[in-house]
């Protein structure tokens, strides 16, 4: 199929559309095109937490016409430090109910899908073939291991997005473009937890990195991290960027 056909296959952008993305609009290389592919992308996130929530806003707020948010279990008063799309009022109520009201009041033109569930082998392969793209912002290598062998079968591209105490990465995983991720992570690290030490702050920075590089690769912009690793350490502001082989 040729490129115009395509591009007629899009849809269109309304008044209230170019109203709101018209900053970004601008971006050279964005435009009016890239701005469909967004309103037309589905996208899969992993959790909605510290990481997942701050990814989950800048999507909607960029005009990804869909998400699809997957966490289980209720609003914690320690999630409050870090989970933007949790409330103080909502404090023993469902997670994903808070992220996805949240959200619709943030860009009410989004379709919202909310599932009371996290990643496992049982649901991965149902979850990940709605999606375009999968962000994997899960806090267990169970969930980041099952979410990225179901999107290799489906040959869809997933964000790593990670963080511990004040240092973090990011790379972008789509064999066989790029390695496996379970040849940069074959198992379980043993004695992993689920809570680990993390500032909010640096959860929303690498979110909003990886929010780049969704919509990097759902608009054809610029260089997604693939075959390369993005390492933070936020404690002494370093940054690089490691080839993976």
């Amino acid at each position: 199929m040729d490129r115009r056909a395509i591009e007629s296959e899009l849809p269109e952008l309304t008044a209230d559309d170019q109203e709101r993305y018209a900053w970004q609009l601008d971006v050279r290389g964005l435009g009016q095109s890239g701005q469909q592919k967004l309103k037309q992308a589905s996208v899969l996130i992993s959790r909605v937490g510290g990481l997942g929530s701050v990814v989950a806003y800048e999507l909607a707020a960029a005009g990804v016409g869909r998400l699809i948010l997957a966490h289980a279990g209720n609003v914690q008063p320690s999630d409050l430090n870090r989970q933007i799309l949790m409330t103080d009022d909502w404090i023993g109520k469902p997670r994903i109910e808070s992220a996805a009201r949240r959200l619709r009041q943030f860009n009410p033109s989004i379709e919202i899908i909310a599932v009371d569930e996290n990643l496992s082998p049982d649901n991965a392969d149902a979850l990940v073939q709605q999606a375009d793209l999968v962000v994997d912002a899960a806090p267990l290598f169970q969930e980041r291991l099952a979410m990225n062998d179901a999107a290799e079968r489906q040959g869809k591209p997933v964000i790593e997005a990670a963080m511990f105490e004040m240092e973090a990465s990011l790379t972008v995983i789509h064999p066989p473009e790029t390695a496996r991720f379970r040849e940069l992570v074959p198992e379980v690290p043993p004695g992993w937890k689920r809570r680990f030490p993390v500032l909010g702050a640096i959860s929303g920075t690498v979110a909003c990195l990886a929010a780049t590089e969704a919509i990097k690769l759902i608009a054809d912009l610029g260089q997604p991290l693939k075959n390369k690793l993005l390492r933070m350490d936020l404690r002494t502001m370093r940054f690089e960027t490691i080839r993976l082989r």
